[in-house]
């Protein structure tokens, strides 16, 4: 018999930071190596170092390449992981460019601190440089999807799509003879661009998102939706901004409007991506085709369409552009990125919109821009919010309640255990009573740094 622990260091009672470590005496494994977002005692614990031995980790297998699955990786080497960190090709190009993305944003913005002296540290330092990605790069080994991966001699790890973003995958893990199903994040049976999620057929143990566990995505009308969104920006000579995550939301969204303009539902307003990171991500899909259904014609014509803001100097001459527009920024939850700089200098207009796309975690901005804030903290200044606000969550790369179960419902056999992760609290408890009454299961909540000891 053999002991396994495991311990919840992230995406426990939250829906970010998602860090799972499995300890046996013959392989030590690290599932998703994510940076907490969002609330600022969350926040506060990418300072810390992890709870482990950090240099007895053997591997670190990455489920997608989001932030909050792949953030913490250069701190993980800062404290001595010489291991490998396995994924699929276009999840270690997406997490180099979020990594590289994260970097440089972290450098800028203790840079502006210490000019403007608003940060309480002196001086403000980044979590981690460009030098400490780099470096982490180097560690980076791809495997290809459904092939069976040897990690020991009595460990197995299997990468199968999910179809959340590109390259985005659940893992099945089978420990001296046990199936561990770590699900990512698990994507839309109807999605714009990528094919509905591959489903687990055996679990021993599953651990399941529920970001979206109490609740089912709306019927919306996303075409009308847009229309309309444009017509008012077009009819007020304004600004329609929307804040996107970089990967799969953006090129949903210049997919949506691209099909909009091809059909004459909206005229040719000019359309400005301010993303650098976005941009990159754009070279993915080019470069990874097989990933995503669309046709390489179709995508080429779609990018031609819009304007990619390359420079910083660009985005004050797009800001200052007096045309009505449509600017696509980063970041999605308008934590960081492009978009902090178009809401501080048009968020204050009544003619600016601004559009939320998909789940805004809470003390993010975007929370608070959906609750109805009337002002928000930007770069250490409060700027007034006369914007009018709307939320799209139709739009979300996460299944909701019902697709949830469904992926989940492709399971033969009756699970030891489930584990509900990356959701908040009223997500997972919802959702652990519909599994209890949909299939009986065991379900567990685990809390943060909780450590659960299994023998196989």
């Amino acid at each position: 018999m053999q002991k396994l622990q495991i311990h919840f260091l992230g995406g426990s009672g939250t829906v970010t930071g998602s860090k799972f470590y499995l300890h046996t005496d013959e392989i030590k494994i690290l599932v998703d190596c994510g940076f907490f977002q969002g609330a600022k005692e969350l926040r506060q614990q990418n300072w810390d170092p992890l709870p482990i031995e950090v240099s007895e980790i053997d591997v670190v297998l990455l489920t997608h390449g989001h932030l909050d699955h792949c953030g913490y990786l250069p701190l993980l080497v800062k404290q001595g992981f010489r291991g490998k960190i396995l994924g699929t090709a276009p999840t270690l190009e997406i997490a180099r460019i979020i990594l590289e993305d994260s970097a440089k944003i972290q450098e800028e913005e203790a840079e502006k601190a210490n000019e403007e002296g608003y940060s309480k540290h002196h001086p403000a330092l980044p979590l981690y440089n460009q030098k400490d990605v780099a470096f982490c790069l180097n560690f980076f080994e791809s495997v290809e999807e459904g092939e069976i991966n040897t990690l020991s001699e009595n460990c197995t790890a299997t990468y199968n799509y999910n179809g959340h973003i590109i390259g985005s995958t659940y893992i099945e893990l089978n420990v001296f003879g046990k199936i561990f199903v770590f699900s990512g994040d698990v994507g839309r049976q109807e999605d714009e661009l990528l094919r509905p999620p591959k489903q687990p057929e055996w679990a021993d143990y599953l651990f399941v998102e529920s970001t979206y566990g109490d609740r089912l995505h709306p019927d919306e009308d996303v075409e009308s939706i847009l229309d309309e969104l444009v017509d008012k920006a077009i009819e007020e000579r304004g600004v329609l901004i929307i804040p996107s995550f970089a990967v799969e939301r953006l090129q949903s969204l210049m997919y949506q409007l691209w099909k909009l303009y091809k059909r004459n539902k909206i005229p040719n307003i000019p359309i400005f991506v301010d993303s650098p990171m976005g941009i990159n991500v754009l070279k993915v899909f080019e470069h990874f085709s097989e990933w995503h259904k669309l046709p390489p014609s179709e995508f080429r014509n779609m990018q031609n369409r819009i304007t990619l803001v390359e420079s910083y100097a660009e985005t004050w001459e797009t800001i200052d552009d007096p045309r009505p527009k449509i600017v696509i920024a980063g970041s999605g939850m308008v934590t960081g990125g492009r978009v902090l700089t178009y809401i501080q200098q048009l968020g204050d207009l009544e003619s600016t919109t601004i559009l939320l796309v998909g789940y805004q975690a809470e003390e993010t901005r975007g929370r608070k821009l959906l609750d109805g804030a009337t002002e928000l903290k930007i770069f250490g200044k409060i700027i007034p919010i006369n914007a009018e606000v709307h939320h799209l969550e139709s739009l979300s790369a996460h299944a909701d309640q019902q697709e949830l179960l469904e992926w989940m419902g492709a399971i033969k056999n009756v699970p030891e255990k489930v584990f509900l992760i990356h959701g908040e609290p009223p997500a997972m408890e919802a959702y652990q009573h519909k599994i209890v009454e949909k299939f009986g299961w065991k379900c567990h909540i685990p809390k943060l740094h909780e450590v659960v000891e299994l023998f196989l």
